[in-house]
């Protein structure tokens, strides 16, 4: 969607087309009510603070949309392809890589309690990999606060995607 159309369209439209990109009302609900922006660079620079920081409710239900990396979702809808997309960098067909991304979502989790998050558009199996490992070293607290971030700036890239100038 165009930016002049995403500016002018009616707020449940609007709220529509940000939602996959991140599904916490608080963003959605602050970036429709902003509206109307000057720039897509204002609307983007806007969207990466907003809402920031998230409540641990919100991280929590935003983390219920997204798979363990290295699982590809099969649904059909724009959060799915939008998650394939993000995980280009990791081969399915690299079992080695499958394996201990595995491996170290279960070692996340176990210590976490949720699947491990990182904004993997752009970034590799392997650079994933030490990312994983060396955040499983983190404290619950520093934890909560990368991946906060990390649902924010995937949210940015998400809505780089759908909007145009």
């Amino acid at each position: 969607m165009k930016l002049a159309e995403f500016n002018t369209a009616d707020p449940a439209v609007a709220a529509a087309l940000l939602r996959p990109c991140i599904d916490v009302s608080r963003w959605v609900d602050a970036l429709t009510t902003a509206r109307p922006f000057a720039s897509r660079a204002a609307l983007l620079d806007f969207a990466a603070s907003a809402a920031n920081p998230l409540t641990p409710a919100e991280v929590d239900a935003a983390l219920a949309h997204h798979p363990r990396i290295g699982d590809r979702p099969t649904a059909a809808g724009t959060e799915a392809a939008m998650s394939r997309s993000e995980q280009a960098g990791v081969d399915p067909a690299d079992f080695a890589a499958a394996d201990a991304l595995a491996e170290g979502n279960r070692r996340y989790e176990a210590k976490f309690g949720r699947v491990f998050l990182i904004r993997a558009a752009g970034r590799t199996a392997p650079e994933i990999l030490g990312a994983l490992y060396e955040r499983i070293e983190n404290s619950p607290a520093t934890e909560d606060a990368i991946v906060a971030q990390q649902l924010l700036e995937i949210a940015v890239l998400r809505l780089e995607g759908v909007i145009s100038e």
